[in-house]
């Protein structure tokens, strides 16, 4: 199984949208039993809080089901339980890498790296550009989901 954690500031926004979104493309594939998939943020302004509105509704407009997540931190902890942690910009992969004490094993990595574009995804609670953040998320997703 491969086990994989989105990471972002609150886990409210980008990392449950991108929770969902490859939740909702391992189905579509038909490989659902293959992957087990969660998110978390970095900081502990969100924790217990559900799934931002506005990125609840931008994932309903497309289509794809959004389940009750709950905001939680990351821990050092979830580096053994997770086979890849992928954040959402440079910012939280810093803070990642912190929590962590380090990524001896390769496991951290930013979402578009994996469709070969090395830029952050920008943060829709400050932008208010949730299709932006939505159409980022699939591409890094999809590429993802192809290279497993």
């Amino acid at each position: 199984m491969t086990k994989v954690l989105f990471v972002c500031h609150g886990n409210v926004c980008r990392s449950t949208m991108a929770q969902y979104i490859l939740t909702d493309l391992v189905a579509q594939a038909g490989r659902s039993e293959e992957f087990l998939i969660d998110s978390a943020a970095t900081t502990n302004e969100e924790i217990g809080n559900g799934v931002y509105p506005a990125s609840r509704r931008k994932l309903i407009e497309k289509g794809i089901e959004c389940g009750d997540h709950k905001a939680r931190k990351i821990t050092p902890k979830d580096y053994d339980k997770w086979d890849y942690i992928i954040v959402m910009d440079e910012e939280n992969i810093r803070d990642v890498m912190r929590i962590m004490k380090g990524d001896p094993d390769g496991k951290v990595s930013k979402l578009l790296s994996w469709a070969g574009k090395d830029r952050d995804i920008s943060d829709p609670w400050y932008t208010g550009d949730f299709e932006t953040a939505f159409q980022d998320i699939l591409t890094g997703c999809t590429a993802f989901l192809y290279t497993k």
